[in-house]
C-alpha cells in the first residue's frame, strides 16, 4: 500500500505561498483597475499630459495585468501543486524548482516593487518571505531526517548491552 508522506512545515509554509499567489491571480484577473494612484504618482505627468494617453493607457494596462494576473495564478497553482507532491516527498530537485520559481517570480516582484516605492511592496515582501521560509524550513527537515538516519545505522550497529559483538 502507497502511504502518504506526512505535511511537513515546509510544504504547509509553500502551500501557503502558492495560495497566496493565487490570490494575488485573482486580483489582477478580476479586480486590479488599470491604473492606481501609485502608477499615477510614479509616471510625474502634469494633468493635461496625463489626460490625453489615459483612454488609451487603461486598455492597455488592462489586457497587460489580465495576462499578468494569469500568470501568477498558474504560478501559485503549480506552487500548490509542488508542495503536495514532490516537495513534500522531500525530493532535492523539488527545492531547486521552488528556489528558482520563487526568486523569479514573488522575489523579484517584492525586489521591484521596492525599487518604485510601491504601497504594496511590504504585502509582496511577505508573501516572499514565506516562499523563502519554506526554503529553510526544507533544508532544516532534510537535515534532521539525515541525523536521524545516522543515529539509528550507529544503534543498529551497536551490540545489545550484556552480549559479545562478533
Amino acid at each position: 500500500m502507497n502511504q502518504a508522506k506526512p505535511w511537513k512545515p515546509s510544504s504547509i509554509a509553500l502551500m501557503m505561498a502558492g495560495v497566496a499567489l493565487i490570490g494575488t491571480g485573482l486580483y489582477f484577473l478580476v479586480l486590479r483597475p488599470a491604473l492606481l494612484p501609485e502608477d499615477i504618482r510614479y509616471m510625474a505627468l502634469p494633468a493635461a499630459q496625463f489626460d490625453v494617453v489615459r483612454p488609451r493607457l487603461e486598455v492597455w494596462l488592462t489586457h497587460v495585468f489580465r495576462v499578468m494576473g494569469g500568470y501568477v495564478l498558474a504560478t501559485g497553482v503549480l506552487t500548490v501543486t509542488l508542495a503536495a507532491t514532490s516537495f513534500r516527498a522531500h525530493q532535492p530537485g523539488a527545492a531547486i524548482g521552488a528556489l528558482i520559481g520563487g526568486g523569479a517570480s514573488i522575489g523579484w516582484m517584492a525586489v521591484v516593487n521596492f525599487m518604485i516605492g510601491s504601497d504594496f511592496k511590504w504585502v509582496l515582501l511577505g508573501m516572499a518571505l514565506l516562499w523563502a521560509c519554506s526554503l529553510v524550513l526544507f533544508w532544516i527537515e532534510s537535515k534532521q531526517h539525515t541525523a536521524l538516519k545516522w543515529f539509528k545505522a550507529a544503534e543498529i550497529s551497536r551490540p545489545i548491552s550484556g552480549k559479545p559483538s562478533t
